[in-house]
């Protein structure tokens, strides 16, 4: 009876389809709304990269739902209970069971966020001469496994990058491709399969339990390792329960658990999906913990602390004992959902269907007649942020690479991602959003391009420095003031 509940929704008389918080805000922080003006000036001294912008001149903070994601009252309350033994903290062994109670799993390294996980892993296995076939790649998670000498090769069904769409799992892996890849390869120079849950980088998309089913049995069939990213899993498992036939009335507990039993290995960035900073790798098998152990205190701190705080790991093991609270892993997709359906009626371009993580704006066909190497989801990252004081994070050709002739290697979409960290923002926020989205696409013909001033080689979107193409932001700023007046 009480997992059939969990689905049950609250409806309103009127018929609106409204997100409703389960939680009531008790401490607040201060925001802050500049003048349009110093809006355009910060982003000037940003180099147009919203990474570089101070959050003192930010409204609304959606760049990213890592670190940035409200902590619960029990969180809060357990990290008074630290302990803080160098060695064999009490801390580390409550976080551990919670590591397999919540995921099933019995090994556990500690390092202090998500991208040391991806480094000791892809140092471990991603062994030069050896391939790692993926869902999607994630920015960090490909160079780390191109650094150790590793190739990856995406394998995304055709659904993935289709903007509009009503297929509910496009984070899916294909299945031809993967085979494909295996004949290519060799299975033997296959590191591991890589699955992420809510595929970032293509609109926070999910995977079904019958695709990483399907997906294990070709890896056991193969000697092959499956390796989850599970920083999104909380996204994922919410709408696998939703979404996938035969879910509905599964436990949460009983639905993680058949997820990464299909797994050999997983990892994780805490600031996603336990509300906390640090992170971690988890397994069942011990030939595979072995392999990584002597690496976490050689990178990352002893083995019962991983670079990690205690008062962290006090709060990240009551986060993932929160995963399993379909109140609070519904919160994000809900919101989510609303912004995008309620731009998508308006015509506005976005990724649908709604997925986890946030509100994914198409740059491609918002700012049509700007040329994708002209970074359109740059451009709009940063005309957002000077229309409203809201930063998102440009998804597209600038968090691309370049390639060996130093020509772009343009992103498969443009996006700009609006991301909706847990428990923090409030439906009058969500609104104020649409509002100046709707105003921003009345206007995107005002928008231009941007070039770079300073390129990184290595991870360019997180420094780098570009400035617009032209005087379209002095016009943006002019329009604003024509159409809002004295408004900030």
């Amino acid at each position: 009876m009480e997992n059939s509940e969990q689905l049950k929704t609250v409806k309103f008389y009127s018929g609106d389809a409204t997100p409703l918080e389960m939680h009531k805000v008790r401490v607040v922080q201060k925001l802050n709304l500049l003048p349009i003006e110093e809006r355009r000036d910060c982003i000037y001294g940003a180099g147009f990269n919203t990474f570089l912008l101070m959050n003192k001149d930010v409204f609304l903070d959606m760049l990213t739902d890592s670190g940035t994601n409200a902590m619960s009252d029990n969180q809060v309350a357990a990290m008074s209970q630290a302990d803080d033994s160098y060695a064999g903290s009490a801390s580390y062994t409550r976080l551990e069971k919670a590591i397999n109670e919540v995921f099933g799993q019995k090994y556990f390294l500690p390092v202090h966020q998500g991208r040391a996980a991806e480094h000791i892993i892809a140092k471990v296995f991603a062994t030069p001469g050896k391939v790692v076939p993926m869902n999607y790649h994630f920015t960090t998670t490909k160079a780390h496994i191109e650094m150790a000498g590793g190739v990856v090769e995406e394998i995304y069904t055709d659904e993935a990058l289709k903007i509009k769409s009503d297929f509910p799992f496009k984070g899916n892996m294909s299945i031809p491709k993967l085979l494909n890849v295996i004949e290519k390869w060799g299975a033997e120079n296959v590191a591991y399969i890589r699955f992420e849950a809510g595929t970032n980088l293509i609109g926070g998309q999910p995977f079904s339990m019958a695709n990483l089913r399907e997906v294990s049995a070709i890896a056991k069939e193969h000697k092959i390792k499956v390796l989850m990213d599970t920083s999104l899993i909380s996204e994922n498992l919410y709408f696998i329960k939703i979404r996938e036939e035969g879910y509905q009335d599964k436990s949460l507990k009983d639905i993680m658990h058949e997820m990464l039993s299909y797994t050999d290995f997983s990892y994780f960035s805490g600031r996603k999906v336990s509300s906390t900073r640090g992170g971690g790798i988890c397994t069942n098998n011990l030939d595979i913990y072995m392999a990584m152990r002597d690496l976490v205190p050689l990178f990352e701190g002893f083995l019962t602390y991983g670079g990690m705080s205690v008062r962290e790991i006090e709060a990240m093991a009551v986060g993932l004992y929160e995963t399993l609270d379909f109140n609070v892993i519904s919160h994000s997709p809900t919101f989510i959902k609303y912004l995008v359906d309620t731009l998508d009626k308006k015509g506005i371009p976005v990724i649908t269907p709604a997925g986890g993580l946030g509100c994914h704006l198409d740059a491609k066909n918002f700012i049509d007649h700007v040329p994708q190497g002209q970074y359109p989801a740059g451009a709009l990252a940063a005309a957002l942020y000077v229309a409203s004081g809201i930063r998102g994070m440009e998804r597209g050709t600038i968090s691309s690479v370049r390639d060996a002739e130093g020509n772009d290697i343009l992103a498969d979409v443009e996006l700009l991602r609006l991301a909706f960290p847990r428990r923090v923002f409030t439906l009058s926020q969500v609104k104020y959003a649409e509002d100046r989205i709707l105003w921003l696409y009345e206007n995107r013909h005002l928008i231009g391009g941007l070039e770079w001033i300073e390129e990184p080689p290595v991870l360019r979107f997180f420094v780098g420095k570009l400035k617009p193409i032209g005087d379209w932001v002095e016009k943006l700023v002019a329009k604003f003031r024509e159409d809002f007046g004295d408004s900030l």
